[in-house]
This record gives C-alpha cells, structure tokens and sequence, in this order.
C-alpha cells in the first residue's frame, strides 16, 4: 500500500464528488467520492441536461453498452425546461432488487470513480455507510470496475465487507446478511448480487479486478478489536473519527446524556487511546479537528500514518456543495457568527448529526413544519420482521400514520427529517414537487467549519482544494 498521509473526507450525498476526489489526487493526496445516493445524483445530472458532457464521456467508458443506453433513454434530457419538473427516481431498494436496479448503481459508481480518477495515475478512493446495507454490493462492483484504490467504510460494523470485495475482485456471486429489525438468531435475511449473471461475459472482458484496501471508520478500540477479529477478509487499516466531525457521529458509549443545548454529552470513554491503535499493526489515520500542519505532525507523531480532512474540503471550490449554500456559511464563518449543532434526533438511522444553523434550510423550525412527509427515496429506511415473518420496510422521517401502521413507535419520529431529499438538495439536487414545493436543504459541517477562515487568502471569500492542502503541509 502507498499510504497517502491525507485523506480527503468522503462527505455525502454528492459533497465529495468526481470534481473534488480528483482535484484532491491531482496534488497527490487520497481523493475519496462519496458512493451514498450517488445513482440518484447521476440521473438528476442527466436529467439536468449534462451540459459539460462528464457524465455521458464516462458512461462510454463502461465496459456493457446495453444498460448504458437503457439509463440514456430514460434519464437524459438533452434541452432541460423551466420549470424544472420532478426528478425521475430509481426504484427504492428491497431484499429483490431488479436487474436494472443493480445496473443503475454499479454504472452511477463506474462513473464518478472513473471520472475522479482520468488523466493522473493517483489513487481515488470510495467512501460507503454501513447503515445503507442494501446498494453497497452494486457500489463496490462498479467502483471496482473503474479501479477504485480504497474504499472506507462507516456508519457501522462493517464486517463482511473485505470477504466481499475480495469475491468481487473475481467476479464472483456474493451475498449481504441484511440487518433486520425484530429478527431473531434462526433468522439469515440476505441480499445477493451476481456480478456475471448481471453483465454476462464481464470476468473474461474485464479479468481479474484489483481489490480496493479496506479502511473502516471507527470511534473506540472496542470497535477496532471487533472488526480484526469478526471480519471476513483482509482490513488494510483504520480511520479514527472523534465527535466533532461533520455529518453523522456515533452515539456517545453508554447512557445518553444531553446538555443544556440538547446535544449528546461524550466523554473519556470516548476517547480512543492510540497506543493499544498501534498494538494492531495496522495504518490509522486520525480524523476530527486535524485542520492544520501542526495538527498533522501530532498525528504523525503519535504514531498515525496521517489524517482525515472533511470540513475543509467540503467548503472548498471543488466540492458539490451548492454554491449559494457554500458562500452564505463561509460569509457567516468570517462574520463569526456560524453555529454547528449536535441534532440527536434529527435523523432516522439514530445516530447524531451535525446540522449548521442557517435561515431557509431544515434547521430553521418553521421550514421544518412546512414541509410535507412523503418517502420515496427510501435509502435510510429500516427493515423489519413483520408478523408473517417476511422483510417490510419503514422510515420514522416519513408519514407518522404509514409509519405506526407499520408497527413503529410514535416516540421514533419526534423530530426526523428526510436527510435521503434534504441531502440531494445540499448538493444542488432539490427535488420539485408538481405543486411547485422545493424541497429544502439539511447542511452539515464539522466543529472545524468556525476555523475555515484560515484557508481563504486577503480579499478573497471563496478558497480551493489547493488552499486547504498547502496550508495542511506548510
């Protein structure tokens, strides 16, 4: 392994995109695409026009031209129209996934891996969440298919994820044992994906794949021993993420405590302790408040083979942001009057989530009381046992009524919000309803984003992925 001593955060839906992994590897460094929704975001691109001709440029590159042409035809709008109309959706995703359903999800990640890593011969890596189980094993596949060089992991366990890639290098059939609510011991719900009975012909036309390293992110050693000892493959090594970073953070160890904000209490069971890291002989990178050259010699010195940055990159020239968003949270910043808060709730995997305090976004309560529960994106919802002992699915963020009918509790959807709608809309991707509701933005950031000031030059409001590098190894 050539092990990259920063590694570009993999910020999701569509923050980390093909634009800024690339501009990341290009200065030699560990570019990371975000793999979560990313099919979703590809059609919403061809729908939007693909006016610059990335997306259809990388599609020709796809090894089976059969389902390519098939996602053009139904997805790509050559002359877009105003009023934008609602975006066409993917089928959500079931224990039964179509064919064309894999197909979109293995293409959508071929594309933005492809398209990160053309014209240099710098690594790219692929970063997945282990609460969205069901589309990970068409994301690697395609990832794969385009070369990925890592692939990490968070949001979870994720201890079949190495057998898995290491069954995909050779094209082999591979199967997901799915985590499902109210399943008892004797229950195995699988999800399976048949890379060469999808694309017959792809192990003698594509041969043996190069298989990705496996990073996992963690946030205790206990996790870490749990991954070594319960994995089903290689674990080349670890990123250590404290609760200061952006997006989703795992929940404090132990009861949960809030303080007078309402946010989550973390403690020194928290802490990860680096020396028992370096017992396991494997590379770590730390992540979270690691923003600054010194920052970066600590990690160095403490052992580390260097850091994550997120936050940084996230508001950075390069990234997905949209651009009003981004510039309106950077002027805050240097007006000093940016807030990031720890929302317990907001949610629907159950894990806390950064939310940046910003006026016409779901932080705002009375945008949040506006806006109308509806599913049908469906990547975050949960699936359960029901009574006939088959797999429902179910999102405390959508209908109450649907939800209760379903056997959920009244208390599980206090305060959730559609993260699977206000994401896409954080990447300029809002969804338009026919009676002219837009769907509104969640913006996420770490504690870091208050020190953002320091990468933007005199005279300047905007910075680049460059800036942030330089300044990380001044």
């Amino acid at each position: 392994m050539k092990i990259p001593k920063i590694i570009q955060g993999g910020m999701g839906v569509a923050i980390s995109d093909w634009n800024l992994a690339r501009a990341v590897s290009l200065q030699g460094h560990l570019g990371v695409v975000s793999g979560v929704g990313i099919a979703m975001i590809m059609t919403a691109r061809l729908m939007n026009g693909d006016s610059e001709g990335h997306i259809r440029r990388a599609l020709s590159h796809f090894p089976f031209q059969g389902p390519v042409r098939r996602i053009l035809d139904r997805y790509y709008v050559s002359e877009p129209i105003t009023p934008q109309p609602p975006y066409k959706l993917p089928s959500m995703w079931t224990l039964n996934p179509s064919n064309a359903l894999n197909e979109l999800n293995v293409i959508a990640n071929f594309v933005e891996v492809f398209l990160a890593k053309e014209g240099h011969p710098n690594a790219v890596g692929l970063n997945l969440l282990e609460k969205l189980q069901l589309p990970t094993m068409a994301s690697l596949y395609g990832a794969m298919l385009a070369e990925v060089d890592f692939v990490i992991m968070g949001a979870g366990i994720p201890v079949q994820i190495p057998g898995i890639l290491d069954q995909l290098a050779e094209h082999r059939a591979v199967s997901y044992r799915v985590d499902v609510q109210g399943a008892g011991r004797e229950d195995d719900f699988r999800l399976h994906f048949d890379p060469q009975a999808l694309f017959p012909g792809v192990a003698e036309m594509a041969g043996r794949l190069p298989r990705p390293y496996f990073l996992p992110i963690i946030s205790s050693v206990v996790l870490a021993k749990a991954l070594l000892k319960r994995a089903t493959g290689r674990i080349d090594g670890f990123v250590i993420e404290a609760p200061t970073a952006g997006g989703h953070n795992a929940p404090p160890r132990g009861p949960l405590r809030l303080n007078e904000k309402g946010e989550p209490i973390y403690g020194e069971k928290d802490v990860v302790d680096l020396n028992e890291m370096k017992q396991f002989e494997r590379p770590f990178w730390l992540a979270s408040g690691y923003d600054g050259p010194q920052k970066l010699q600590h990690a160095l010195d403490a052992g580390a083979a260097g850091i994550q940055v997120g936050t940084a990159f996230g508001y950075c020239a390069e990234s997905g942001l949209d651009k009003t968003l981004k510039s309106r949270v950077i002027q805050q910043v240097l007006d000093q009057k940016v807030v990031v808060r720890t929302d317990p709730l907001v949610s629907p995997t159950g894990y806390p989530f950064k939310v940046v305090q910003l006026e016409g976004t779901m932080s705002d309560p009375a945008i949040c009381q506006d806006r109308i529960r509806i599913c049908e994106v469906g990547l975050l919802r949960h699936p359960y046992k029901r009574a006939d002992g088959k797999v429902g699915f179910r999102c405390p963020a959508e209908p109450v009524e649907q939800y209760l009918a379903k056997g959920g509790i009244l208390e599980d959807t206090l305060g959730k919000n559609c993260l699977c709608n206000n994401l896409c809309a954080t990447a300029g991707y809002p969804q338009h309803r026919k009676n002219g509701y837009v769907e509104p933005p969640i913006v996420t950031a770490g504690d870091g984003l208050v020190a953002i000031g320091k990468y933007i030059k005199p005279g300047r409001n905007s910075y680049t992925a460059k800036d942030v590098l330089d300044y990380l190894t001044a």
